[in-house]
């Protein structure tokens, strides 16, 4: 499995999975699909599915264009609000790429359809050796997204019982490049936590901005929305219940983005993180220094409902 990170807009991610087994590929949420046929012309595999995470449009509307140049192409997802789905898949449902192994994970929280895609790779006996998670705008490096068509009931759901119960060694490819402001909100809330020092000056360390994958296992680490039982979290949320903890979080998350984007406009900054354009398919080329991303969650009318 060869899993090819596309930043796309301002701070977004496409994904392509390709299988050099079979040579065929699929794409994660290809918003902007010429720099999706770009990755694909740099690999000999054929496109022949496209895994929607969510119907907002810098996930989902490149599908038309890409469905329009490839009309072959499955469509998966489970939101008729995804443009020109054509396979609504269930809950937990298997189907391949290839030779991969993609199991389909219902995990309305950010939105009703969202849907979180388990990626396998498995060698001559069968044994699962690489296992990648591409969730959208679910699980992010770090945090989580809004709660926009749920609530924190739905979110911990998701996060506990589905997401977080994978693998410890997944591999967690998230939609947007969002670690620095997540990780910073997250050192307010848990200051004492070592692994969450040490994921943020890795970051920080980074000559390129680019901070997929995690895994499952660092985010049980340092990811608050996967610690809210426990006591640093709760002392700093003042809740105890579970629930309430997953409410308060989010609540002082979104206050810390926006007090994030009022100073970075009254610094001049315009709080969008530019990914895409400067390293190609490949990354950044180190021009987008992380003290320059105060603004990562900015309110630029793509990120809001992140």
């Amino acid at each position: 499995m060869h899993i090819i990170p596309i930043p796309i807009f301002e701070h977004n991610y496409s994904y392509l999975i390709v299988d050099d087994k079979a040579n065929e590929a699929a794409v994660v949420d290809p918003g902007e699909p010429q720099k999706v046929l770009t990755a694909l012309a740099q690999t000999s595999a054929k496109l022949t599915s496209i895994l929607t995470t969510h119907h907002h449009p810098h996930h989902a509307n490149g599908n038309i264009e890409l469905v329009l140049s490839k009309p072959t192409l499955a469509v998966y997802g489970a939101d008729a609000r995804i443009p020109e789905l054509n396979y609504v898949c269930k809950h937990n449902e298997e189907f391949t790429v290839g030779t991969l192994k993609v199991r389909s994970l219902h995990t309305p929280s950010h939105t009703k359809g969202s849907v979180c895609y388990y990626v396998r790779d498995g060698d001559e006996m069968n044994e699962e050796k690489e296992k990648a998670v591409f969730t959208g705008d679910t699980l992010l490096v770090g945090g989580c997204g809004r709660f926009v068509e749920g609530d924190a009931k739905d979110m911990y759901h998701v996060l506990y019982s589905i997401l977080g119960s994978l693998p410890k060694d997944t591999q967690v490819f998230c939609g947007h490049e969002s670690a620095f402001l997540n990780l910073q909100f997250a050192s307010t809330i848990d200051p004492n936590n070592p692994n969450l020092h040490k994921k943020l000056n890795w970051v920080q360390a980074q000559s390129t901005y680019r901070t997929v994958p995690s895994t499952i296992e660092e985010e049980l680490e340092y990811n608050p929305y996967l610690r809210v039982s426990e006591p640093s979290i709760q002392q700093a949320t003042n809740v105890s219940d579970n629930f309430e903890v997953m409410t308060m979080l989010r609540a002082l998350n979104d206050n810390f983005n926006a007090q994030h984007h009022r100073s970075s406009r009254a610094n001049g900054h315009n709080g969008i993180v530019r990914i895409n354009g400067i390293g190609g398919i490949n990354g950044i080329n180190g021009l987008n220094r992380i003290n320059e991303m105060a603004g990562i969650n900015g309110m630029n009318g793509i990120s809001t409902l992140m």
